[in-house]
């Protein structure tokens, strides 16, 4: 019994956001409480006070997905080994 209403009291704070809230903040919740496991009671508590209220990490790099589009846009007009020599160099550095 006491699971299931620290569940509910845990999962109140996603019920009760408005539907525009940003997917950041929604994120953040869900690493700290990875984050939490293992943690109980005033521990846990102060844990999660100072995970969400510190300041998001860097941005993160770039999908896959966001690079293989950057490059492709940056290759434009190259052909052949030229563009495959590119894309290869481009796909594998770090942007």
């Amino acid at each position: 019994m006491k699971k299931l209403l620290a569940a509910l009291v845990m999962s109140m704070p996603l019920l009760c956001q408005p539907a525009f809230a940003a997917n950041a903040q929604q994120n953040k919740m869900a690493s700290c409480n990875k984050d939490a496991a293992g943690k109980k009671g005033d521990e846990r508590k102060a844990f999660m006070k100072d995970c969400l209220s510190s300041k998001p990490a860097a941005a993160a790099a770039p999908t896959q997905q966001e690079k293989m589009k950057t490059c492709n846009a940056d290759a434009a007009g190259k052909k052949g080994d030229e563009r495959k020599a590119f894309m290869k160099q481009c796909l594998s550095s770090k942007h």
